[in-house]
């Protein structure tokens, strides 16, 4: 007896609830055919959910026809075949050949510039068959020597650490649903969760702030390999690793098995985490929190890992304790690591802004351009500082109130001038003064020495 083909069993089981049926009433077919098409799947060797109506629609008729032998995949008769005259053949493979990364609408497109081929008679499925039979379908590398992939493990723990970012799930923020975004930083040679938690965003301020921890908790790593993205690539990241000594290490765009053990960590954390999450009883980020890192001290760090010879996480990290890289000195200044610098102008009244807060500077500054140095977890400004990062003063949060009884700085007046501007001097200015002359003018003097030269005769 031959051995049914595990496809043909998959398109059975979806037809589970038609081929059960005796007999289907007037509309009763149609209908059936929706509701299986709105549910989802695991489907063998793909990465789609759901099927299509005409799909199980034409699985129903095919079974009712040939029975399961029909569900099985068709083989091509012309398999192997190619409708391409073999000259034509032969220029196709030999255009692929020259260049390896050209496509198959780059190959079409050079044949019928060439004058080989009328334009739009080359079907783009026959070259690709043509390719693929020849060995030749991969857009980069070669048909003899693919590109070579290899598993690699870190013989200690705190040697690589990976970072990623998945969605998690909702929760209420000020009366709101939010989305969530686990932020996650796993060591490689010991699969230990350095750090992980569930923010509002997934920038690199959000990333910093589980780097941070991860420091604090569990060492310094030699290499840290992320995500091509912007927010791993933001100057304050980069210049945080560069501090600390640690390679930041960049994957290549769409090549997910670079991270494959983290992507593992993920689908743990969904089948074990996620699946037993009861979102009723989450209330806030923070009670999300609490228990996610209640589930990886208690669960995750104490199962055995089937990679790990039999240990536990958090024992196979603990047995290369005294290899790892620890903050030393720099656990004082860690706070400092991670200080952002954002330029501000100086206002008149010596204040400056940040997160919708006024803060107060040297009263020097006014009117300047400045670079606030802020500590963006904690969200407060911590001082200034000039362009070449020179410390120019604190800033301190603006209090309007003491600042009513707060005693002003005055400018020294010029010799000569009271504290509102009068003449102090002994003696008449030489120079012209415009009260003198509206004093003049008024009385009928035209001339204000002429004036104060009568005045003094008469005295």
């Amino acid at each position: 007896m031959s051995e049914i083909h595990p496809l043909a069993l998959f398109r059975l089981s979806v037809l589970g609830a038609l081929v059960s049926r005796e007999r289907l009433h007037r509309g009763e077919l149609q209908k059936t055919i929706r509701e299986l098409a709105s549910r989802e799947y695991a489907i063998p060797h793909s990465q789609r959910t759901m099927l299509a109506e005409k799909t199980i629609q034409a699985w129903y008729y095919t079974w009712r026809k040939e029975g399961i032998a029909g569900l099985a995949p068709k083989v091509r008769i012309d398999r192997g075949q190619s409708k391409i005259t073999p000259a034509l053949q032969e220029a196709v493979l030999t255009a692929k050949r020259d260049n390896p990364r050209r496509s198959v609408r780059q190959i079409k497109r050079l044949l019928e510039a060439d004058g080989q081929v009328a334009h739009q008679t080359l079907s783009r499925s026959s070259v690709h068959r043509l390719l693929q039979h020849n060995g030749l379908s991969r857009l980069t590398g070669s048909a003899s020597l693919p590109e070579e992939k290899r598993s690699f493990g870190a013989e200690f723990a705190g040697t690589i650490w990976y970072g990623d970012v998945m969605h998690g799930p909702r929760v209420p923020i000020k009366g709101q649903l939010r989305k969530t975004y686990l932020v996650s930083l796993l060591d490689d040679a010991s699969r230990l969760v350095a750090h992980s938690a569930f923010c509002l965003g997934e920038t690199a301020l959000d990333i910093e702030g589980v780097l941070k921890q991860a420091l604090l908790r569990r060492g310094v790593p030699i290499k840290f390999i992320v995500d091509n993205g912007a927010a791993y690539r933001a100057a304050t990241l980069q210049g945080v690793c560069a501090r600390l000594g640690i390679h930041l290490i960049f994957c290549r765009p769409y090549a997910p098995e670079g991270k494959g053990k983290l992507e593992r960590w993920h689908r743990t954390f969904r089948d074990q985490f996620l699946s037993e999450l009861d979102e009723r009883r989450i209330t806030s980020l923070q009670d999300l929190n609490a228990r996610l890192w209640a589930w990886i001290e208690q669960v995750y760090h104490q199962t055995v890992h089937a990679s790990l010879d039999g240990l536990t996480p958090l024992t196979r990290y603990q047995r290369d304790l005294p290899r790892i890289r620890t903050l030393g000195p720099k656990a004082v200044e860690l706070d400092a690591l991670f200080y952002h610098r954002v330029e501000r102008f100086v206002r008149k009244d010596a204040t400056v802004s940040y997160l919708a807060q006024r803060f107060e500077v040297p009263y020097e500054l006014s009117g300047k351009t400045v670079r606030l140095v802020v500590d963006p977890h904690a969200q407060r400004v911590v001082g200034v500082e000039d362009k070449a990062g020179v410390s120019l003063g604190r800033a301190t949060a603006l209090d309007v109130l003491a600042n009513v009884h707060r005693k002003r700085r005055k400018p020294e007046p010029p010799e000569g001038v009271g504290a509102v501007g009068n003449h102090c001097g002994k003696g008449p200015r030489k120079g012209p003064n415009l009260v003198e002359l509206a004093h003049a003018q008024y009385h009928g003097n035209k001339r204000p020495d002429v004036a104060a030269a009568n005045t003094t005769a008469k005295a």
